[in-house]
């Protein structure tokens, strides 16, 4: 049987990339792309590079752990760039990367869909309450 190099087997594996097997790293990825704070936090960013507390004023609600946690997991996952410029206080920046940039158009979506359809989503649940009650 004859040695596969590691670019083949990375090769091979991404054939195989399968968001319904619990141990695919793809399905990682879904978990954070499905979080609330992440498509907020994209589609703050999608006007251009924001300062930490930038994104702490636009998104309401967000805890400062929270926000810190997420935007590391999205630079880790090579979403967002960091930029620190020392000064008095420090000065920290996040932009999108082309590969942020690319998922644009998803998150948009979502948050648009999200705003359009609320009112039915809404509706729909006071129907489902009501009938849960009876």
């Amino acid at each position: 049987m004859a040695t596969m190099s590691a670019a083949d087997r990375r090769a091979q594996a991404k054939l195989v990339y399968d968001a319904y097997i619990d141990e695919c790293p793809s399905r990682k990825l879904l978990d954070t792309l499905s979080d609330k704070w992440v498509t907020l936090i994209l589609n703050a960013l999608s006007g251009g590079q924001r300062r930490y507390s930038d994104l702490a004023r636009a998104i309401a609600g967000v805890s400062q752990k929270m926000l810190t946690q997420t935007l590391r997991r999205l630079e880790r996952d090579g979403l967002v760039t960091r930029a620190v410029t020392p000064s008095v206080p420090v000065r920290v920046d996040y932009e999108l990367t082309a590969l942020g940039v690319s998922l644009l158009p998803v998150v948009a979506a979502i948050k648009g869909w999200a705003e359009a359809h609320i009112e039915d989503v809404e509706d729909a649940r006071g129907r489902y309450d009501a009938a849960s009650r009876t």
